[in-house]
């Protein structure tokens, strides 16, 4: 069974693989020895750079390292940058927070 893949993420994937296309152009690495780097073939490498979905995380990471990028991965869905995230959390705090009342203090036996 085919798995569906929204629109929005697939033109978010071929977008993906064209900026590593031109970020590998820019920095001259020719296809094989980019593929080479990052421990994939040639055409894992073409795939990627086609924004195939079907292509592991993994390895569009190993591509992003070689070209320098990979560290902007991990900022993708960083809890600071999430402003539905942040929201929701705000909704949920407290209004007001009552300090605990301390028993058997009335006084010195």
């Amino acid at each position: 069974m085919k798995q569906t893949i929204p629109i929005p993420v697939r033109r978010v994937l071929r977008k993906l693989g064209q900026d590593i296309r031109d970020a590998r152009l820019r920095r001259r690495i020719p296809t094989a020895v980019m593929a080479e780097r990052a421990s994939i073939s040639r055409t894992t490498l073409n795939k990627i750079e086609k924004g195939d979905p079907g292509v592991s995380l993994g390895n569009y990471a190993n591509v992003l390292f070689v070209l320098g990028l990979a560290e902007r991965l991990g900022e993708l869905a960083d809890a600071k940058t999430d402003t539905v995230g942040l929201e929701l959390e705000e909704e949920r705090l407290p209004q007001r927070i009552r300090t605990p009342r301390r028993l058997g203090h009335k006084g010195s036996a």
